[in-house]
């Protein structure tokens, strides 16, 4: 494998850079990768694609690294990028540019990541929590207008980013926003994490898909859109949902009960201006999700702090992934518009 990126870095390393910026978002089931235009921070390609992690974080490198050299090569470049942007889930080590075994990416313990992009690519790289990273995409979409902003993960796992009167905030050792692993249930379901009980363990894609899986009528509709009981996932419980199917509806309303409890504690503990909610939440709509869940929300939070927060759906919905790592890339530049 060393003889192989050794080979592919010589092709990306001439004296004049390719003037764009990369970003890469590394996810539990998904890689994104965008190029953006620094001149003024617009996405001119990008390409996205399902993925297991493998267990060997250097095998899942090169993997990310080939990805990242086609949509390169497709954009003509025969440079290395002005600077590389990374949101991967956490924990991590933003400042340190190591990942640090997330749930969801099994077997990436202490990875040096930035440190093995920057040897390959040899440019300026960064790396930010996935959360965090969205969560400042998002507010810069709603800029000036909003001052503070929580983004919520809704996909693989479940995580929280924290843009406060304008400012990132990460918390001690880049741990805050980790909400998907409060305890919503004392000893309840067993998390990746190694604990019981997370919100994750409930609301999160890949515990969801498990129960689903496992609790499906075969004779659903839910099953029928799946091609049958082992292929269920949430998209299919959305699309039965629409469709009226009785056991979607019953899973929709389970799912957004759980998912209100966790915004109650982020309304009252920060009191943003908006919680925009991502992946399942977007795909789910207004009347199937967001609805239920705003009056939800009203029904357990004081009137006043009913008022003052709005849930909302990402305003940036698919564009969000490859928006999120290119604000990572934008700080490796040394850009923080």
């Amino acid at each position: 494998m060393r003889d192989r990126l050794a080979r592919s870095r010589a092709k990306l390393r001439p004296d004049r850079r390719f003037s764009m910026w990369l970003g890469i978002d590394i996810g539990g089931s998904k890689l994104a990768f965008a190029l953006g235009d620094p001149r003024d921070a617009a996405l001119r390609a990008s390409r996205r694609l399902p993925w297991t992690p493998s267990g060997d974080p250097r095998r899942d490198f090169e993997i990310l690294l080939t990805e990242a050299r086609k949509l390169l090569a497709e954009a003509g470049a025969k440079a290395a990028p002005s600077a590389v942007g990374v949101s991967a889930p956490g924990p991590l080590d933003s400042a340190g540019g190591v990942v640090q075994g997330p749930p969801n990416l099994p077997g990436w313990r202490d990875v040096p990541l930035v440190d093995w992009l920057r040897r390959e690519l040899g440019c300026p790289v960064a790396l930010e929590n996935d959360a965090n990273a969205a969560a400042l995409a998002e507010w810069q979409a709603r800029a000036p207008r909003v001052a503070s902003l929580v983004y919520l993960t809704l996909s693989t796992g479940i995580g929280a980013g924290l843009v406060l009167d304008g400012r990132l905030y990460r918390g001690a050792r880049d741990l805050a926003g980790e909400i998907g692993h409060a305890p919503l249930v004392w000893d309840g379901e067993p998390c990746g994490c190694g604990r019981r009980g997370c919100l994750e363990a409930y609301v999160g894609g890949a515990a969801w898909t498990r129960r689903l899986r496992a609790q499906t009528p075969p004779t659903s509709r839910v099953a029928a859109l799946a091609g049958g009981v082992a292929g269920v996932s949430p998209e299919h419980v959305v699309s039965a949902a629409r469709e009226g199917d009785a056991f979607a509806l019953v899973e929709l309303e389970r799912w957004n009960e759980l998912l209100s409890r966790a915004l109650v504690s982020v309304a009252y503990a920060f009191a943003p201006d908006v919680i925009a909610l991502g992946t399942i939440a977007s795909a789910a709509g207004e009347a199937l999700c967001l609805a239920p869940l705003r009056e939800r929300f009203a029904a357990r939070v004081w009137p006043r702090l009913a008022a003052a927060v709005r849930i909302e759906a990402s305003a940036l919905g698919e564009a969000l992934p490859f928006r999120a790592a290119l604000v990572v890339a934008a700080r490796a530049a040394g850009d923080e518009r």
